[in-house]
Order: structure tokens, then C-alpha cells, then sequence
């Protein structure tokens, strides 16, 4: 990311006017004198900008946190009879946290150098001593609003040329007839804002469904903000989704920006959807009907513009029937539906994700091999893959680690060993007893958790966290 010395603040290149911009740029005006922030509007709606004002230091956070300016001309004094600065310095490190690209130009009326110097090393772009010059303001505001909106292109270009070359989309091996659905979803609705649920077991890939359908669409060059619906709890479920205020409970030490901010422009996945408690369900289609949310502790009324792509490994229609999952949030949610087959029925992928997944790890691991034993191979291909595309993924980096040289043997894959493991329990370590008995609970319900975490009389959390040790 481009970064601009001290030294470029005071550049003067030519400036153009604002009207021969792209898009006019913003500018956010803050002061706490009404008569000031009257003259520098009228100053600078001359010029074309699209100016907002405020006059204190909690506007101003309040303003850049509902949108993106180009600048933002402040000053330096706020509380009365005060002409120190400190202030407004205490201000300017608050708003290097939001956004470090952001320009910031100052104002004092008691400008003396020192304060100067101190608020450009804080991070201003250049300062203003009042009663100002209006020419050098305007040319102040102008060069900073121009190599903002630069930067910001910049950018943009940047992250679009990032995806043209391929390095933003995710490696998608699907050449099978079962996953040739998936890839026409992709393809059809990916360029567009509809929601999208993703299901299918455990491993089977749901998250890099998501990641493809939104490299593929408008949405692209903004980020793709994932969180674990089902894994939060329910005491941080609305901090985390849709953050919090200094003071709304015990720990809340700081503002927080929730997932619905942070996604923005963007994309929102929301995996395992089918797991997030039902009390909570409301307050999450709330939010996707109308775009509003409160942070925990603030009654200020926000507004985003998300995508939501969800995923599930459950079965919908028996969790709507259980009355654990309310049918308007299923309709908001699935748009489009798209179902991953597991691996299972989709054998022809085998051979090339296995021989994608020797190469990365072969190059991790920086081992010399060049592919699989024919026996390794054919035991791929007959194996139940009861953990998907993920347990492959895993049992190829073990024989990758295994392996001696040259190409795979089948006893380097350890997939014989869990074939032959109910012969032979009293062998087996109780971590491998414990990984074998999930894998079974999850084969026999189909992937879905629930089912499987009351079989083995576990809580779904604790199921989680077990799946995640066993990287199943």
C-alpha cells in the first residue's frame, strides 16, 4: 500500500478542480464554532465538494464510521478556553485506528509550530493557522482530496487486477458430472446480490463455494467476512455480529465493530447457519430484512450494504419441522440454494484433488514427490471419505510427511489402518478410539452434527471442537 512521507504534505502539484473528478470527493468539516463551520461550507461548496460537518470530537468519530471521506479538515480545540491542542491530537491517533489512508488537515487558531510539527507527526497531512488564506486552503484540501481518491483507485486497480490474474479466486477442482450444478450456480448467480445457502457435509468444501461465488461478483474488490454462526455463544452472538459500545457489558473495555460492519460493500458468510440458537434467529433477520442494526449498548440505528451467502450441514427441513429454525429467515436466506455432493459421489475429482493437494504439500514440506503408487491411488478411489474433501486434504499431508521419496505408497496414506481399526480397539490410543467413533456418528447421520453430537452424547460445541483437533 502506497505511504506518503511527512515531506508530501506540503507538495503543491497542480490542482484540479473538483468537478473534473470522477465523483466529487467528501470532505467532512469539523469545528466547534458555528460561524466557522458556516464560512469554510460556503468556502467549499464552491468548489463542488459534498461536505458534511461536525462539531465535536464524537462527531467526527461518529461521521467516519457511517461513511468513507476523502478528507477531513478539522480543528485542534474543542473544550472551552482551551488552546493547547491536545485535544484534537488525542483525536487524530483515534482516527489513524479507522483509517491510516485517510488524509487529515488541521486547524488552530493558536498555531504555533510546535503543535504543528506534533500534529503532523500524529499523522496530519498538512495544518491551517487561523484567520486562514482561502487560496492556500482550497489548494490544501484540493491536492489532499486528489491523491486520496488517487489512492483509493489505486487500490481498486490493484485488487481487480489481484482477481483477473486468477490470485483472488479460489482453486475450485470440480470436473466431475456431480459438481457440474455447483459450478453453473456460480457461474449464473454469483455475479449478482442474492443470497445464496450452501449445503452439504462437513469437508465437502462449502466455504470455498462461498469464496468463488464472491470472487465473481461486483462485490469482489471488497472484503468477504466470514464467522461461524453456530460456533458463537450466545452471550457474544449480537457483539459479535453486530458489535459493541465502551461500557454495554462488563468487558466491553473499547468500541467494537461487529461482522455486519466490517462486511460492508462486501460479503457476509455466515457458515453453519443452521446452528445459531433460535432466540437470536430474530435479531438476524432483522438485520437482512431491512439493513438496520443497533450496536449492544447504543441506540443508534445503522445501515449496511451485505451479501449473505450462508452454509449448513444440517438438514433444513427436519430442523423447520424440529421448530429449531424459523421459515422467514430460510426464505431470507435462500435465495438460491446449492448443494454440494459429498466426495463419495464424486470419485472422478479424486485423482486430481489428491494430486493438488501432494503438490502444495510436497512444496510445504519441501519433499521431492511426484504422485501416487497405483495401490495408493486405488485405495484412494475406495476409501468413504466420511470427512470429504478435508480428511483427503489430511491424508494426503500425512503421506506427504510419510512418503521416502518418489511417489506415494498406499501405507503412507494411514487409510488402511482406520479400515481395519474396530479389529483392533484394544491397540488403538483412547484419542484414536474417540476420533474413530466420530468419524462413525458422522458417517451414519450424513454429516449432520447434531444428530451425531446427541449419539455420542456430546453438546455441539463440544462436537466442534472435537472435529476441529481431528481436522475432520
Amino acid at each position: 500500500m502506497p505511504t506518503m512521507h511527512d515531506s508530501d504534505a506540503f507538495a503543491m502539484p497542480d490542482v484540479r478542480s473538483p468537478q473534473t473528478r470522477s465523483a466529487p470527493a467528501r470532505v467532512l468539516i469539523a469545528d466547534d464554532q458555528a460561524d466557522v463551520l458556516e464560512a469554510l461550507r460556503l468556502l467549499l461548496k464552491t468548489e463542488g465538494y459534498h461536505l458534511e460537518t461536525a462539531s465535536s470530537p464524537a462527531g467526527i468519530l461518529a461521521a467516519l464510521e457511517a461513511r468513507e471521506f476523502d478528507v477531513v479538515l478539522m480543528d485542534l480545540n474543542y473544550a472551552r478556553d482551551t488552546t493547547s491542542g491536545q485535544e484534537g491530537l488525542d483525536l487524530l491517533m483515534r482516527i489513524q485506528t479507522l483509517d491510516q489512508t485517510l488524509p487529515v488537515v488541521v486547524m488552530t487558531a493558536w498555531g504555533s509550530v510546535e503543535v504543528a510539527v506534533e500534529a503532523m507527526r500524529r499523522g496530519a497531512r498538512d495544518f491551517i493557522q487561523k484567520p486562514w488564506d482561502n487560496a492556500r486552503l482550497l489548494a490544501i484540501v484540493g491536492t489532499q482530496a486528489e491523491l486520496s481518491q488517487a489512492l483509493r483507485r489505486g487500490q481498486r486497480l490493484e485488487a481487480e487486477n489481484w482477481l483477473l490474474r486468477g490470485e483472488g479466486r479460489p482453486n475450485l477442482i470440480a470436473e466431475s458430472p456431480a459438481m457440474q450444478g455447483v459450478l453453473q450456480v456460480i457461474a449464473r448467480v454469483g455475479p449478482s446480490d442474492a443470497n445464496v445457502l450452501i449445503m452439504g457435509e462437513n469437508g465437502t468444501g462449502k466455504t470455498l463455494v462461498a469464496q468463488a461465488l464472491h470472487s465473481v461478483s461486483p462485490r469482489a474488490t471488497r472484503p468477504m467476512v466470514t464467522i461461524n454462526a453456530g460456533g458463537v455463544s450466545e452471550g457474544v452472538f449480537e457483539s459479535e455480529l453486530f458489535g459493541h459500545v465502551r461500557g454495554a457489558f462488563t468487558d466491553a473495555k473499547a468500541d467494537r465493530v461487529g461482522r455486519f460492519e466490517l462486511a460492508h460493500e462486501g460479503t457476509l458468510f455466515l457458515d453453519e447457519i443452521a446452528n445459531v440458537p433460535l432466540n437470536q434467529q430474530a435479531k438476524l433477520l432483522r438485520v437482512l430484512e431491512t439493513g438496520e442494526f443497533e450496536r449492544l449498548g447504543s441506540s443508534k440505528t445503522r445501515r449496511v450494504d451485505v451479501r449473505i451467502l450462508s452454509a449448513t450441514n444440517a438438514d433444513v427441513t427436519e430442523e423447520l419441522s424440529a421448530g429449531r429454525f424459523r421459515q422467514d429467515l430460510l426464505f431470507r436466506l435462500n435465495t438460491i440454494e446449492v448443494r454440494i455432493p459429498p466426495l463419495r459421489e464424486r470419485r472422478e475429482d479424486i485423482p486430481l484433488l489428491a494430486q493438488h493437494f501432494l503438490r502444495q504439500h510436497a512444496q510445504r514440506y519441501r519433499k521431492r514427490l511426484t504422485g501416487f503408487e497405483s495401490s495408493a491411488m486405488q485405495l484412494l478411489l475406495e476409501h468413504s471419505w466420511p470427512g470429504n474433501v478435508r480428511e483427503l486434504d489430511h491424508a494426503v499431508e500425512r503421506s506427504v510427511l510419510m512418503a521416502q521419496a518418489g511417489l506415494v505408497k498406499a501405507s503412507d496414506l494411514g487409510l488402511r489402518q482406520a479400515r481395519e481399526a474396530v479389529g483392533r480397539l484394544e491397540d488403538m490410543s483412547l484419542e484414536d478410539v474417540e476420533c474413530f467413533l466420530i468419524k462413525k456418528a458422522m458417517t451414519r447421520y450424513d454429516g449432520n452434527v447434531s444428530q451425531a453430537a446427541k449419539a455420542l452424547g456430546l453438546s455441539r460445541s463440544a462436537l466442534y471442537r472435537r472435529l476441529q483437533r481431528y481436522g475432520l
